[in-house]
């Protein structure tokens, strides 16, 4: 897992029909942005936990998402 900072949003007029309904969000890690598909709905400067690859894609069960990293908790405290 990798902790990261919400840090925007990644917004976009056209999405492929296998991206489920979600946020992509930008998400600072360690001074390094990366692009997040984030299910849960967190918000702008939240800490989040971040899970890539194969388990990030194996996540989605009914579909094949073109998922590379994903959010899969918010951090409430330090």
């Amino acid at each position: 897992m990798i902790r990261g900072k919400v840090t925007g949003r990644v917004w976009a007029t056209k999405r492929i029909d296998t991206l489920p309904v979600g946020s992509l969000l930008e998400v600072d890690v360690a001074g390094t942005t990366i692009i997040a598909f984030d299910p849960l709905g967190c918000a702008e400067g939240e800490d989040v936990l971040i899970t890539q690859g194969s388990v990030a894609a194996g996540y989605f069960t009914k579909i094949k998402a073109p998922v590379d990293a994903l959010i899969i908790g918010s951090i409430d405290e330090n």
